[in-house]
């Protein structure tokens, strides 16, 4: 479904991400970890062309987009979530994701009908699917941050994405906040039969949930593979949590 080619990014002479080589499969959960600094967020912008890389290729099931602006990279199937809640926080989260189908499905210039009753039963449904059809009235922007971070899912599985990256999912939650979203994430991903890439700094949650893991220090993939492969890994252990020599 994603496949990373040598992808480099510099950034005054500093090497920010060098010579990544990655690959996720169709359905797989996969997860990108390392300590802050590592590179992990750069290299989700250069796979979603928020960035231009310096070098290297990015493949979307077969397809490459390297270089591809962001609208259009969404269109093809890649869907996103950032660190910060990217959301509107003066509207309903209703109108949230209203308006995300809206714009997915080319609608937003529809002068002759009424607002309240585009996408109506889709956007329905997909708030019953990420736990907020209690809330489809709410004002997003009062909501609780692990709400707002369910809003943003929601969001974003409003482009019917085939794969979705997650920037930390689950950062600022509480544990039982914590706990929820990944439940949540989990089960979504079984009934859409989608693929999940994500970078993330709380061990468990990666560890509950990952199939495949990649390990990231310096800008480079030191590790990648099976969640027991990678935490056996001595060189991991070492630079990452922090044991060994």
């Amino acid at each position: 479904m994603l496949e990373v080619r040598g992808l480099s990014k510099s950034f005054a002479g500093f090497r920010a991400v060098a010579e990544v080589n990655l690959a996720v499969v169709e359905g797989q959960i996969a997860a990108v970890i390392g300590p802050n600094g590592a590179g992990k967020s750069t290299l989700f912008n250069l796979i979603t062309g928020h960035l231009r890389p310096t070098a290297g290729r990015v493949l979307l099931d077969g397809r490459d987009i390297t270089g591809v602006p962001p609208h259009r990279i969404c269109a093809m199937g890649m869907g996103r979530s950032f660190q910060r809640t990217n959301i509107f926080p003066k509207l309903t989260v209703f109108e949230n994701v209203q308006a995300a189908l809206l714009a997915h499905r080319g609608s937003g210039r529809n002068f002759w009908s009424r607002s309240e009753v585009l996408c109506r039963e889709e956007s329905q449904k997909l708030l019953a699917s990420i736990g907020l059809a209690g809330q489809a009235q709410a004002i997003a922007g009062t909501m609780s941050y692990g709400n707002q971070k369910q809003l943003e899912l929601g969001i974003a599985l409003a482009s019917d994405p085939k794969i979705l990256l997650l920037d930390e999912p689950t950062a600022g939650m509480s544990a039982s906040e914590t706990h929820e979203a990944i439940a949540l994430l989990g089960a979504i991903a079984r009934e859409r039969g989608l693929t999940l890439l994500f970078t993330e700094h709380d061990m468990a949650v990666v560890f509950s949930i990952a199939q495949k893991i990649a390990v990231m220090h310096q800008g480079r993939i030191i590790a990648d593979g099976s969640a027991a492969a990678v935490r056996a890994d001595p060189e991991v252990r070492r630079v990452y949590l922090g044991e060994g020599p």
